[in-house]
């Protein structure tokens, strides 16, 4: 195998899988985050390893875990029946989180500390908590300090109407604490910034659609696997998806985070989502010792940060120094996947990279990087259409490129998402020729 990369040691991905991207019905979904990373995780491990124990480790990104799941890696790990000698750990980088496992796992691969990862990213943010606000939790706390009648009497008088106010954590974990915006809002700064219309915004949310429908109808998202919940109901697809949807029924929609001029609507983002993908990485050694397949090799990834308020842009901020460092220009690159936080969000990444000041102030570019091909971004659809688990989207958009450079016998292919907070993550990958998954 032909060493073209830029870790010490190259680093494989084998194989993955994910559950269905289930849609948040406004009540917990029937799966916790790690029953759905367990879930995506035993049909890989069946596959492709007969002996657990050959796991060196498990990394799982998940941004808001169960009350039951602290480490929810090592969770996952002992119900998958790793055993007890199987270390594993859970990263957190938002929106980024299965991008950065395995990031992390790759470079444990790459430095020698491991032969094969067990990797990914799992949300369920339909369990997102409904947590008490801070007076309440002080009266909790004087009401079980109170001993006597009278000191209870007393606790019961401080009662508040006030106090049984509910924070939504799901609410509070998609606005910046910074800056004070939620992501919705950002969306809207980026939005006003490159002059993009709702008309464009609406047009690219049912081209994710149309996409993911044709990816159905070709049977292109093999990387699915099914769930059954336990009152038996059975889980094969995404369920985001709508085939009958059009640019009126889009144009109907109201704003959601600016009533009065705003453009950002719910059928312009991507959905809330329960969710997990789970992958196998690999050594050279692992790979040659164990007669694993290969499906693509991680060749580089890149960090960034930026203000939070415009974070939708943080791909543009990843990706222009990992293209700069490997000398490819954007026609070099076969697919890309680009997390749609926001349809907003996508085509001001789009924009930037146009625009020869953005280029020239914020990316350090004495010109613009130029044009993404369109039919060759997102071509199965996106968070849009098919959601957006944040713990698990950056884990999906890796494998699903991997498979997309498999399906097509293109060469290479960049993942990247916009990270709340500010930031921007991305991954080079490239399929290995002659090899076959």
């Amino acid at each position: 195998m032909k060493k073209r990369t830029s870790f010490a040691r190259p680093v494989y991905l084998v194989d993955g899988s994910r559950s269905p991207f289930l849609k948040a019905q406004g009540k917990p979904g029937p799966f916790s985050a790690s029953d759905l990373a367990v879930a995506a995780a035993r049909p890989l491990l069946l596959r492709q390893l007969a002996n657990d124990g050959l796991i060196d480790e498990v990394i799982l990104g998940c941004v808001m875990p169960g009350a039951d799941e602290a480490n929810i890696a090592r969770v996952v790990a002992l119900r998958c029946g790793l055993g007890e000698q199987t270390p594993a750990w859970t990263v957190q980088r938002n929106c980024a989180s299965g991008l950065q496992a395995i990031d992390s796992a790759a470079h444990d691969i790459a430095s020698g500390r491991a032969e094969l990862v067990l990797v990914g990213g799992t949300e369920a943010m339909s369990h997102a908590p409904v947590l008490f606000n801070h007076r309440m939790v002080e009266w909790l706390s004087m009401w079980l300090r109170a001993r006597s009648v009278g000191a209870r009497l007393q606790a019961v008088g401080r009662l508040r109407p006030a106090m049984f106010s509910p924070i939504i954590g799901l609410l509070r974990g998609l606005t910046d604490p910074v800056v004070g915006l939620s992501m919705g809002q950002t969306a809207e700064v980026l939005a006003h910034r490159f002059a993009i219309s709702r008309e464009e915004m609406d047009a690219y949310a049912l081209r994710s659609h149309e996409r993911l429908a044709h990816a159905e109808d070709e049977q292109y998202l093999d990387e699915i696997v099914s769930l059954f919940a336990d009152d038996g109901r059975l889980f094969e697809t995404d369920e985001g998806l709508r085939r009958e949807g059009d640019m009126s029924q889009l144009a109907r929609l109201r704003p959601a985070f600016d009533r009065l001029d705003g453009k950002v609507t719910p059928g312009n983002s991507a959905q809330i989502t329960d969710g997990a993908a789970m992958l196998l990485l690999a050594s050279e050694k692992a790979i040659e010792k164990h007669a694993l397949p290969v499906l693509a090799r991680i060749i580089d990834s890149e960090w960034a940060g930026l203000d939070p308020a415009q974070m939708g842009l943080g791909p543009v901020h990843a990706m222009t120094p990992l293209l700069k460092r490997h000398k490819l220009s954007l026609d070099e690159i076969d697919y890309w996947e680009i997390n749609e936080a926001f349809a907003a969000q996508v085509l001001a990444c789009l924009a930037a990279w146009r625009d020869a000041k953005y280029c020239r102030e914020h990316l350090h570019s004495r010109t613009a990087m130029g044009e993404i091909d369109t039919q060759k971004l997102n071509i199965d659809g996106g968070g849009i259409s098919l959601g957006h688990p944040v713990g698990a989207s950056g884990a999906r958009i890796v494998l699903h490129l991997a498979k997309t450079l498999k399906r097509t016998g293109a060469q290479r292919g960049m993942a990247s998402l916009c990270i709340g907070g500010g930031q921007g993550g991305a991954m080079l990958i490239e399929r290995v020729p002659g090899e076959a998954a």
